[in-house]
């Protein structure tokens, strides 16, 4: 029998949640994305070192268009091996401005673009935040397609899709944390809050016919990637790849179009802002993610100042 991974990849299309260039030619995904975190860690890489410098060169003192110059960089490496799209993120710290985030995107488009990638081959990355889905919306009408990230609620899926976006990424593995230490206990399967968020949302996205990808992430174990089996995307680390890779065990399809119904239901700014208020979960788990993902911009930047 073919491995858990190729099996996987007959119903979901696999994405390397990973910068290392060696990870994602031996594991052959269609897509990879990355994040400030993953580029902090690849900018400790030997093989990155000169994109460092180039990039540090090629920003004239701005350290946040040198951390730009350095994402695009790691950008076009990948897509050196993989078919399909690298996911590029917004500078955290403008989660809250929608002018911000659109001005930082048609930056990173732009980079992209003079390196002669062109934006079909690229998705930004922007928070769930209510002005980074504006932001988004806009991006979207004008051609520049997006992933929404840090998702961890109904209601940030729900306005999601309302606003055209082109995939999100529901945060498995953060919001099985966070109801882990809440309640004591372990969670396997399909009684996992982490699954059951995903399966809700690409059940209300099939119901209802928007056409925005599902791409679930953040993943802490086999379990939760099997029981997603069928969604749109998976964006998965590259410890869990290979693992998926050496398992020769079945592996069936738990997520199909028409499996289950809901109503469809449009959020205004106040009931997605009140959603959010009442899920403590995703409350938590939004400021944390933003403010993480913060910090390693900071130490990215940190670490292009040091190449000055």
């Amino acid at each position: 029998m073919t491995s858990k991974l190729e099996q996987l990849k007959q119903f979901t299309t696999v994405v390397a949640d990973t910068g290392d260039l060696d990870a994602i030619a031996r594991l052959q995904p269609v897509d990879a994305t990355t994040n400030p975190s993953l580029l902090l860690k690849a900018a400790a890489l030997p093989r990155y070192a000169e994109l460092l410098k180039q990039a540090v060169s090629a920003s004239q003192g701005d350290l946040g268009l040198a951390c730009d110059h350095f994402a695009v960089a790691v950008g076009q490496e990948i897509l050196k091996v993989i078919p399909g799209r690298i996911s590029t993120e917004v500078d955290a710290r403008l989660s809250f401005d929608t002018d911000a985030t659109l001005r930082r995107a048609e930056r990173l488009i732009g980079l992209y673009e003079k390196a002669g990638i062109g934006r079909e081959r690229v998705l930004i990355k922007i928070a769930s935040t209510w002005e980074g889905i504006r932001a988004a919306e806009q991006l979207e009408k004008a051609g520049v397609q997006t992933n929404l990230t840090l998702l961890f609620t109904f209601a940030q899926a729900q306005a999601c899709a309302d606003a055209g976006i082109f995939l999100i990424s529901p945060f498995v593995g953060r919001i099985y944390d966070w109801y882990k230490k809440a309640e004591g206990r372990d969670f396997a399967g399909s009684e996992d809050p982490g699954v059951q968020s995903v399966s809700r949302i690409y059940d209300y996205y099939k119901a209802n016919g928007y056409n925005t990808v599902v791409m679930g992430a953040s993943f802490r174990n086999l379990g939760q990637i099997e029981a997603l089996a069928g969604c749109d995307r998976l964006t998965i680390s590259p410890d869990l790849l290979q693992k998926l890779a050496e398992d020769n065990g079945a592996l069936s399809r738990q997520l199909r179009p028409g499996a289950n119904s809901q109503a469809r239901q449009n959020l205004e700014e106040s009931s997605f802002r009140w959603a959010l208020n009442e899920d403590a979960m995703a409350t938590e788990k939004l400021a944390e993610g933003i403010r993480l993902f913060a910090r390693d911009q900071e130490k990215l930047e940190a670490l292009l100042a040091a190449q000055a």
